[in-house]
């Protein structure tokens, strides 16, 4: 018996001479003035799914399709293939005496991968198979590699990820994915503009990476000798669009954090942000509600979903909490009755939750949610009235000004969403500019810095404003049932083999 060195010397020797004869083929197509990588169109009339959802209307009708050949069982004078395409997979039988020898013999040659045109007869089989009888295989691309084994197919996530070209034609359930995501969007987008709501685009490269807590990707621009940043965040572009005059503005976009990769965070990813004049954080409630469940009804024909086998239910109202009655109704304490730095930091040690010594109290209420609630919030859920110290472009409530007017959507213990009741005093703004500025002296590389220049679009006059951002790629993940952030980004971030 060969060893497991042996089999894979020779598994190796196998492949390296099946590569051999692909490109052998090739030549000797060429050569025959049959090279297919001349062939610049091909017209498509129908796809598979197309063909046997009318069959009974295309029966005895010729169409042609393009696609890969999956599968082919050559039976002397006739034959059958498997073609895939955009929607899946349809057969096809193919006769010596319908295409002809010389075309026959060509088809025999043709390799699983191999692009090729098909145009024929729609009918049934014997055994109720829809199929096409072939009049004519054209190849139109040579596939060169070879395809993961039918049965196995392509599980190596790490494979499956770098070359998502390969998962697209090996596993069906991803293209899927991808299909449903781009009806995603498209749902968004159909929803916002019911609204009145208006698509814009702002700058990627920015001088001050501002709007979130994180910390940027850095860059120079030789023309100008300057040194510039990817953007976080949407929301200081949008905000001073608002200012101008645009009352409901949104941009889905790339943001890019210098962050970790995990199953739910990659370094760049889609965000959506959206700013509406003259409503606040309650209107922001609404319209997410609204939306989410608009959304769902439109790509998945219902308001529940399930994930993990946890049904959740877009339909009834979402929850509504505020920060201090979640943390005290799943830690038991209640922040209420806490009035100071000191009493916060004894509760964060009777209750072992670490806190460095440039923790406010405010910021230590974070850290028991964080510690706490978050993973229990698996319902649609709004998480209200965050402290200040955490939200420094977030209005005060006027009631409680150690709070202000914000909200986190929750689901699947999952933020999907943070939405403000936008600060509009410039004077304000300023001075919590400079709170921010001392946290980036103090150590914290996710503080925002100064921004005079949106500053100064606050001194022209800002409306009351609402706003939120979506993180489109969980939202896809909860729809889509998908596991991973990677598994719903046709390409995420790779460590680099070389």
């Amino acid at each position: 018996m060969k060893n497991v060195g042996e089999q894979k010397n020779a598994q190796a020797q196998d492949t390296k001479q099946l590569l051999k004869i692909r490109r052998e083929k090739l030549a000797e197509l060429q050569a025959n003035g049959r090279d297919p990588f001349v062939i610049t169109k091909y017209d498509v009339t129908h796809h598979s799914q197309e063909v046997k959802d009318h069959f009974e209307e295309l029966e005895g009708k010729t169409v042609s399709l393009a696609g890969r050949v999956m599968s082919k069982r050559v039976m002397g004078k006739a034959s059958f293939c498997n073609i895939q395409d955009l929607q899946g997979n349809i057969q096809s039988y193919v006769a010596r005496d319908s295409i002809g020898e010389e075309e026959y013999k060509a088809f025999k040659k043709m390799d699983i991968g191999d692009l090729v045109g098909l145009k024929g007869e729609v009918f049934k089989t014997k055994t109720g198979e829809i199929s096409i009888h072939a009049a004519e295989v054209m190849l139109l691309s040579k596939s060169l590699q070879i395809l993961p084994e039918k049965f196995h197919g392509l599980t190596n996530t790490d494979i499956r990820y770098r070359q998502r070209y390969v998962d697209l034609i090996m596993n069906p359930e991803v293209k899927d994915t991808f299909i449903k995501r781009s009806k995603i969007i498209a749902a968004i987008r159909k929803y916002l503009e019911g609204q009145g709501f208006m698509e814009v685009e702002t700058p990627m490269l920015v001088s001050n990476a501002g709007g979130a807590a994180a910390r940027p990707f850095e860059t120079h621009f030789n023309a100008l000798n300057e040194d510039l940043k990817l953007r976080i965040s949407l929301e200081l572009y949008l905000k001073r669009l608002i200012v101008g005059g645009m009352e409901r503005v949104y941009e889905i976009g790339r943001v890019f954090r210098n962050e970790g990769l995990d199953t739910r965070h990659n370094p760049e990813f889609t965000l959506m942000e959206l700013y509406q004049a003259y409503t606040d954080y309650n209107g922001m409630m609404d319209l997410t509600e609204n939306l989410y469940r608009f959304v769902a009804q439109e790509v998945l024909g219902t308001t529940k979903i399930v994930y993990n086998g946890i049904e959740m239910d877009l339909g009834k109202p979402f929850q509504r909490i505020t920060m201090v009655d979640a943390v005290k109704e799943y830690s038991g304490v209640d922040f209420n009755g806490i009035h100071t730095l000191e009493e916060a930091r004894a509760v964060a040690k009777e209750h072992h939750v670490e806190y460095e010594e440039r923790h406010s109290k405010g910021e230590i209420l974070n850290l028991f949610f964080e510690e706490f609630v978050e993973e229990h919030l698996i319902q649609p859920t709004f998480l209200m009235d965050h402290p200040i110290e955490i939200s420094p472009l977030t209005k005060k409530k006027p009631d409680n000004p150690e709070y202000v007017e914000r909200f986190e959507f929750f689901m699947n213990g999952w933020e999907m969403a943070n939405a403000y009741s936008e600060l509009n005093d410039p004077v304000d703004q300023r001075e919590r500019f400079k709170a921010q500025e001392e946290q980036l002296a103090q150590g914290n590389e996710e503080a925002n810095t100064t921004d005079e220049d949106f500053l100064n679009a606050l001194e022209i006059g800002m409306p009351p404003t609402g706003g939120i951002g979506f993180g489109i790629d969980r939202m896809c993940m909860l729809l889509t049932n998908s596991q991973a952030i990677r598994d719903v980004l046709l390409f995420p971030t790779m460590k680099s083999l070389s």
